[in-house]
């Protein structure tokens, strides 16, 4: 019994002896063997032994393939590989390797994990669990399971990992590596954190040799200290270790409470400089005010602004936005003298200023606006308009209030000069002018009230009476005052003088007694060609409207003239005449 016992087991141990060892179950990846493959010219290297402390084949373990046990190490084109235990599958010159693998390639990189396959024919691997791939310049991947391949030198996960180079650290769910150009192609959710910033995308490129970030998807790179600043884009290339970035799809750069967008951006996060071009717009929500042009820069740390290239700002007020332009506008930040710890706003705008407000529109070669104070500055050439009045000077101030929104008063500094159309329904060449060296407007609602002069004051003033019997104003004549100090009230179409004083002289002419030359003061400049009538006019140097044409309103003046000319034609002819013998 026990010699037919033995003989079972000897026949039974040769059979399993003999069986052919089975093919590796192979990670999809790597579903390539060498029955499948086709003929190369040159046989591929074989793996080689390169120690082991055992080396073992039991046709009970492992399907009958060769394995190696105990400080195992298999080097294959320079590349070596050491484990605790390699399955060598000889004829697919393949490998399955188990427990603290560590693959060395020849190129300096080092993967590490706690399962690999490997296929010496194709020169692919699969690493598994605890996976961890060193590049030679010490940047490290770490994630569950990594493809790589060392023919074109890649390595690929689709598990999440991290990328930690030292500077920054890189979450993506999945990655392909570049080993040879070091740039790795990050798809899925991407984070990229370094201890100043944070970039979040949908598909970015890093490249490990310049660590710039090319943006391929909608992304975002935050300040850490200061979350609200911040920068979003969908193209462009950010450089982490400059922190400049190149913007060219939908950006937006957010700082001090600002958004600056445009059709393509620079801005540098160290610095605080950015730039842009093309449809720009910078949009300040706290001061209810934005700027658009076709070129702006932004000085973060000095917290202002500058655009060209026809830009326009607005401010946008309640019940009656403001609109400046110019050739160049800037916006700054400056802190309260008062109180440090709050900030003043300031807006200028530089060469041919323009401002349109519903209740006054205005010209000048430069306009300074304080936009917390409602304090603005006119400077060269001022001109400005509220309904059928016209106000120039040498410099003209503007009063807001900053409730009402409405213009509160005006300072004209040197040469003021106001007129007001005598009846705007009319096209008579008829004008109320006051002027004089220092000039104070005052207004009630939008409309202008009263009128104060100082110094050199003068007044050309159309006086009417309310006939009873035609229920009609009758003109009856011209008054020219001369004052030390004016006081002018303006009321629809009239303009009464409520004060005259220090050298007053007043004296009204009748219309038939008043030259055309006295109705209007020799600097005389009612503008209705440059004139702003709605707020696109700003838009261009001068809307350019026709001139409008008055008629003089001398008949009265000129039949006296006649009668008069007459009358002294008939003198002349009494006069003997004086014949020469």
């Amino acid at each position: 019994m026990r010699l037919i016992l033995f003989l079972f087991v000897f026949i039974s141990s040769f059979t399993l002896a003999q069986v052919s060892p089975k093919p590796a179950q192979r990670d999809p990846y790597l579903q390539n063997p060498v029955k499948n493959q086709p003929q190369k010219s040159k046989p591929a290297q074989k793996v080689r032994i390169i120690h082991a402390d055992e080396i073992i084949k039991d046709p009970t373990k492992y399907d009958g393939n060769q394995y190696l046990k105990g400080n195992v190490q298999i080097e294959h084109q320079g590349s070596v590989l050491s484990a605790d235990e390699v399955i060598r599958y000889e004829e697919e010159n393949f490998i399955r390797a188990i427990g603290n693998v560590r693959l060395q390639n020849n190129d300096g990189s080092v993967i590490t994990s706690s399962e690999m396959e490997y296929d010496g024919n194709t020169q692919k691997g699969v690493a598994k669990k605890n996976v961890v791939l060193t590049d030679p310049k010490g940047t490290i991947i770490k994630t569950e399971t990594m493809y790589y391949d060392r023919v074109s030198n890649q390595a690929y996960y689709n598990t999440g990992g991290t990328i930690n180079d030292g500077k920054s650290i890189t979450y993506a769910k999945s990655a392909t590596y570049f080993l040879t150009t070091r740039t790795i192609d990050l798809t899925g959710r991407v984070k990229i954190t370094d201890k100043d910033y944070t970039l979040e995308g949908d598909n970015v490129v890093q490249n490990q040799n310049t660590n710039v970030v090319t943006i391929n998807g909608y992304t975002t790179i935050t300040n850490n200290k200061n979350p609200k600043n911040r920068i979003i884009t969908e193209k462009g290339t950010h450089n982490m270790n400059t922190k400049e970035s190149f913007l060219t799809k939908n950006s937006r750069i957010y700082y001090n409470d600002k958004i600056l967008t445009g059709d393509e951006m620079y801005y540098n996060q160290l610095t605080g400089f950015g730039k842009a071009t093309g449809n720009v717009t910078l949009d300040d929500p706290l001061e209810k005010r934005y700027i658009k042009g076709g070129y702006g820069e932004i000085f973060e740390k000095k917290d202002s602004a500058m655009m060209t290239k026809g830009p326009y700002a607005v401010k946008i007020l309640e019940k009656d936005s403001i609109y400046f332009a110019s050739e160049k506008i800037l916006s700054y930040q400056k802190p309260d003298t008062a109180d440090i710890t709050k900030k003043k706003s300031y807006l200028r705008a530089f060469k041919k200023a323009r401002i349109y407000k519903s209740d006054a529109q205005g010209r000048a070669d430069s306009i300074a606006f304080n936009e917390t104070d409602g304090i603005m500055h006119m400077y060269t050439d001022p001109i400005l308009w509220s309904g059928e009045k016209q106000v120039t000077g040498d410099k003209v101030e503007a009063y807001f209030n900053t409730e009402t929104e409405n213009i509160d008063s005006l300072k004209v500094i040197g040469n003021g000069l106001a007129i007001a159309k005598v009846d705007s329904l009319n096209l008579l060449d008829e004008f109320h002018q006051v002027k004089g060296n220092l000039m104070t407007v005052y207004y009630e609602g939008k409309n202008i009230k009263q009128v104060n002069v100082i110094g050199n004051a003068q007044a050309i003033t159309y006086a009417d009476d309310y006939n009873e019997k035609t229920k009609k104003n009758e003109r009856i004549g011209i008054t020219l005052s001369t004052c030390g100090i004016i006081g002018a009230l303006f009321e629809e179409n009239k303009v009464q003088i409520i004060s005259c004083s220090i050298g007053a002289n007043d004296e009204t002419y009748p219309m038939s007694m008043i030259s055309p030359d006295k109705k209007k003061f020799p600097d005389f400049n009612w503008n209705t060609k440059d004139r702003i009538r709605k707020w696109q006019d700003i838009l261009v140097d001068s809307p350019n409207y026709e001139e409008i044409k008055y008629e003089p309103n001398d008949a009265l003046y000129n039949k006296v003239k006649e009668a008069e000319e007459k009358e002294k034609a008939k003198e002349e002819a009494k006069k003997p005449k004086r014949v020469r013998k």
